[in-house]
């Protein structure tokens, strides 16, 4: 099955590891076969790992990237996840651990992925309470 992708002006996008950048205009591709393609929106900087959730989906991306150097990439991996669920009590956020490291386990990358940008939100509240003092009962105004 074939994957169509519209792409706004400029907008990038990797494919095996290789970045492109769209023309001027807005254009649609079709990609015929199995490829490694990830959209500008959805790869994180090495400058922007800052979080414990980042410090897991970059691993992921790099894995999904560059397979020949899956194994450095998935220790990280491990290691940031144990880490993470080790300090993490809400049963809902550890069950999108398992289904992370499942998908990882099976090479699903792209899918591991996803199912992790979900914790962004959840990451991001969570900081943001820290970063006002907000203790984790309070409710803010």
């Amino acid at each position: 099955m074939a994957l169509k992708i519209s792409l706004k002006p400029g907008e990038k996008f990797v494919v095996n590891g290789a970045v492109i950048a769209n023309g001027d205009r807005r254009s649609s591709l079709v990609i015929q076969n199995k490829v490694s393609i990830l959209r500008e929106k959805d790869i994180l900087q090495e400058g922007d790992v800052t979080t414990p959730v980042r410090h897991i989906y970059f691993p992921i991306m790099l894995m999904y990237l560059d397979e020949g150097a899956m194994n450095r990439y998935y220790e990280e991996f491990v290691l940031r996840m144990t880490e993470f669920m080790g300090i993490t009590k809400d049963p809902a956020v550890l069950a999108i651990c398992v289904e992370i490291s499942a998908d990882v386990m099976k090479h699903h990358y792209y899918r591991a992925l996803m199912t992790c940008k979900k914790l962004f939100a959840y990451e991001d509240e969570r900081l943001n309470y820290v970063s006002y003092g907000v203790s984790e009962g309070s409710k803010r105004d």
